[in-house]
């Protein structure tokens, strides 16, 4: 069963025997939390403050074994993956069907929704969010799938306002999938690569809020992004300027002396309602958002990408969202409230 893992070649995670997991989970009511991960994932997500302490408090990661059948392997309370190909999708669409005790963090059909940025955002544009607390939706786009010569036509008739971003169509988790340019004029909108998606550039205050979401779990961070773009840089500026994977590259933007019109997070409300749709919509139970608000409408807010599984484990606040929302079938009440005890366990440490 040896998968795609992104060319990672170094020696994975030792696992652990069938028996010696199913004693753990019948002697000391463990959640077996067996993880299908890149090296690079391992590596930045299962560091071992959070491997210890889950522990501790009964929550047990376990590396799946890529050269054994799944089905032999176990028995997990969860299975917890980001590897990526066919085949990989179809042994836990099997495991999925043949172990329905077992929660699959996620679906891979539904994954595979985020990895094109034309559907990605379509049911955040379909849900029309609006209520008192404010506003939700996505900035104008266009797809361009062939021919960079058509796109200044493509873009005047579609009625897109300069400046635009551009992104790749594809976005599944390359370094070059999460590039993206922004483009100051109609005659450098040829030297863009399709395929690509254009969205208007919303100026936003130059901060963007990740939104994390794990079950129903939600936790929100600051990051430094692109600056606004005033009317007189637009007139002076012209060409593509490349930029690399703005909110990770940038540095948190929590502590940073901002605007407080511009560092205000989104209602909470708002979130939890949006979070909810979301996951019902998508299928989903382990993603980030990346939302901005428009400078200068405090209560108008645009979803401009969606990732599953994101991010580094920097924070730890993260680190206590990944514990707590982990799901779990409701057989397992007492593991639910080991999960809250790790999480209020989290709250007292600092990175």
């Amino acid at each position: 069963m040896r998968l795609n893992d992104d060319n990672d070649e170094e020696e994975g995670p030792k696992t652990m025997s069938h028996c010696s997991i199913g004693h753990l989970q019948q002697e000391k009511s463990f959640v077996i939390v067996g993880y299908a991960l890149t090296s690079k994932k391992v590596e930045s997500f299962l560091k071992p403050k959070l491997e210890g302490l889950a522990r501790n408090k009964g929550i047990l990661f376990v590396a799946i074994d890529q050269n054994r059948p799944l089905s032999d392997q176990g028995p997990f309370d969860i299975v917890l993956h980001k590897l990526t190909g066919k085949e990989w999708r179809q042994i836990l669409e099997e495991y999925r069907r043949t172990h329905p005790e077992v929660t699959v963090l996620d679906p891979p059909d539904a994954i595979q929704h985020l990895h094109n940025r034309q559907s990605m955002l379509q049911c955040v544009a379909d849900m029309n969010l609006s209520d008192t607390y404010g506003k939700v939706g996505v900035p104008r786009q266009l797809v361009i799938k062939r021919d960079s010569s058509s796109i200044p036509d493509a873009v005047t008739k579609a009625g897109l306002i300069l400046p635009l971003v551009a992104k790749p169509l594809v976005a599944d988790g390359s370094a070059k999938s999460h590039e993206l340019s922004l483009a100051y004029d109609e005659y450098s909108l040829q030297k863009l690569e399709p395929p690509l998606v254009l969205q208007e550039f919303v100026n936003h205050g130059g901060v963007l809020f990740k939104v994390y979401i794990v079950g129903e779990a939600i936790k929100v961070v600051r990051r430094f992004s692109l600056p606004d773009v005033t009317k007189r840089e637009l007139s002076k500026n012209a060409g593509v300027f490349r930029f690399p994977r703005v909110s990770c590259a940038a540095a948190s933007a929590d502590d940073a002396d901002l605007d407080p019109s511009v560092a205000e997070l989104p209602p909470r409300p708002l979130l939890e309602r949006l979070a909810k749709e979301l996951r019902r919509r998508l299928g989903l139970r382990l993603f980030n958002l990346d939302i901005i608000r428009e400078h200068g409408r405090r209560d108008h807010f645009y979803v401009i990408d969606i990732n599953y599984f994101p991010g580094k484990v920097r924070e730890n606040a993260w680190v206590r969202t990944y514990i707590y929302g982990f799901p779990v079938k409701p057989r397992a009440k007492p593991i639910q409230e080991k999960i809250g005890i790790v999480s209020k366990l989290l709250e007292t440490l600092k990175n």
